[in-house]
Formats: C-alpha cells, sequence, structure tokens
C-alpha cells in the first residue's frame, strides 16, 4: 500500500511536530490529518517554503544565541552587593530572594526576570554566593551576589539596650524612693 507525504501544521502526538515531512497512509491522511488540518499535502513548492522558513528560523536562533553569548559574558562579571540584617554568626533575619538579586541587577541595567534566576534556596548566610541564572536551554550564566550585615543592631543587641535602660531606670527610681533630704531649720 502506498503512504502520502504530508508537512505537520501542528505538533502530532506519537507521528511528529510541527514542520515535519511525514510519511502516513492515505485513510489516516483524508480522514484526520487533512481534515482537522494539522497536516497539509508536501508538494515541491510547500517543500521548497519549509526548507526556506527552516533556514531563516535556525538563522534568527544563531543570531539570538550569539546575543545571549554576550549578554553571558557581560553576566559572568556582575557582582551584585546586598545588606541584610543579620545576627551573631551571619545568618540572615528572612533571606535573599531571586525578586531581590532581579531588582539588584535591574538598578546595574540587566532586565532579568527574577523566574530564571535559579536559587535552589533563599540565600540565608553573609558571604559570597555563586548564583545561576538560565538565559537559554543551552545557556547559563553565574553571577557573584555578596551578602553583607546591615548596620542596624540585631534583635538581640536590642534587647540587651532595653534591659539596660530599665536597669538604669531602676536604679532611678531607687533614688527617688529615699525622699528629699531633711533640712536642719
Amino acid at each position: 500500500m502506498s503512504q502520502v507525504k504530508l508537512i505537520l501544521t501542528e505538533s502530532v502526538h506519537s507521528l511528529g511536530e510541527a514542520g515535519d515531512l511525514v510519511s502516513v497512509k492515505p485513510g489516516f491522511a483524508r480522514n484526520f490529518l487533512l481534515p482537522q488540518r494539522k497536516a497539509i499535502l508536501a508538494t515541491e513548492s510547500r517543500m521548497n517554503e519549509l526548507e526556506h522558513n527552516k533556514r531563516l528560523v535556525a538563522e534568527k536562533a544563531a543570531l539570538a544565541l550569539s546575543d545571549l553569548n554576550a549578554a553571558k559574558a557581560k553576566l559572568d562579571a556582575v557582582r551584585v552587593e546586598v545588606t541584610a540584617r543579620a545576627g551573631e554568626g551571619g545568618k540572615l533575619f528572612g533571606s535573599v530572594t531571586s525578586a531581590q538579586i532581579a531588582e539588584h541587577l535591574g538598578e546595574q541595567g540587566f532586565k532579568i526576570d527574577r523566574r530564571r534566576i535559579e536559587l535552589k534556596d533563599s540565600i540565608k548566610e553573609v558571604g559570597e554566593h555563586s548564583v545561576p541564572i538560565k538565559l537559554h536551554r543551552e545557556i547559563t550564566a553565574s553571577i557573584t551576589v555578596i551578602v553583607t550585615a546591615d548596620g542596624t543592631p540585631a534583635p538581640q543587641d536590642l534587647a540587651e539596650e532595653v534591659e539596660d535602660r530599665d536597669d538604669r531606670r531602676r536604679d532611678f527610681d531607687d533614688d527617688d524612693d529615699e525622699g528629699p533630704e531633711p533640712s536642719t531649720d
């Protein structure tokens, strides 16, 4: 039995992707693929047009990849500095998230969607961290994020300050309890 050559206009499960040249039985083409407009007959002119479109798509993809490689080279040299409140031992109160990193990159002139920043977990410690950014399925840049402790006092320091203030207040109140010194008139 003969086969019919078709060009798929959309992806068909277990047959191929859009733009593929496939050979199928005439009944499958006549009863399913052609009426549902999932494929068109593969004539000589359509085959030439398909090849031309594939070349154009390949050229655009190559140009886009070269642009992304240039962006990767720039991003690999980027250092993002983030200050956050930290306690003893360099543990952060909260964390540095991909949204914060994207915001800092935006301030440096890079427009990166936060979903492209691949943090396995949020950064929760002071220090230098390498953070991957997925630019394309084949291209991943890596930026350096430097997290430093903010100058604001940590909650433990604030608690100690309040205790000291309370102690001073108690000492002052104790002095008032003695009352005024008796006068010798």
